[in-house]
């Protein structure tokens, strides 16, 4: 690779780099093509992005983004897997993997901004996705309000109960005769 190759690499990185709220940088010495290519499939569907680069083009592309204080002094070979979306289903795809795989080793992290320790990455894995979330949260909003209704429609139900009741004894006949 020239010079030239080099720089738009880099700055194709930076731009990358720049638009992620989640960068995790790993190593991968000893995955196999064949592990790679299904790896950087399941993060492509978890829609994030897989990213093999040389570890002086990581740090001159993370120069100036938040990424830049998890990409310096690397060693060894090093991939990138980053997102602007989600980030659980990131570390769910690369916790998942690294179980199947002990080749794939973890370097560093940045989750939004700040950088994240090993065990916090597998805290973020195991949170409930998204969805998951906000079919939660949106429950937990109805909730008060289904209360309310049921609450309210129990007392007006079992005054229905009581008027009928009254009604079968003949409670309500009339005697002004």
């Amino acid at each position: 690779m020239n010079r030239d190759e080099k720089k738009k690499k880099a700055e194709n990185l930076r731009e990358a780099l720049g638009q992620a709220r989640t960068v995790i940088l790993s190593g991968f010495e000893g995955l196999t093509v064949a592990a790679d290519a299904e790896l950087r499939r399941k993060i492509a569907e978890a829609g994030a992005h897989y990213q093999v680069a040389k570890n002086t083009i990581i740090e001159r592309a993370s120069a100036g983004t938040p990424a830049a204080s998890v990409a310096q002094n690397l060693r060894g070979t090093t991939s990138l897997a980053y997102t602007s979306s989600d980030p659980v289903a990131l570390a769910k795809v690369l916790t998942s993997y690294a179980k199947e795989n002990p080749a794939l080793v973890f370097k560093a992290g940045l989750v939004e901004g700040r950088v994240i320790s090993m065990p916090e990455f597998n805290a973020l894995a195991s949170l409930p996705s998204r969805s998951e979330l906000l079919a939660r949260s949106l429950f937990l909003m109805k909730a008060p309000a289904y209360q309310l209704v049921s609450s309210l429609s129990g007392v007006a139900r079992k005054l229905v109960v009581v008027l009928q009741q009254a009604v079968k004894e003949n409670k309500f006949s009339s005697s002004a005769a």
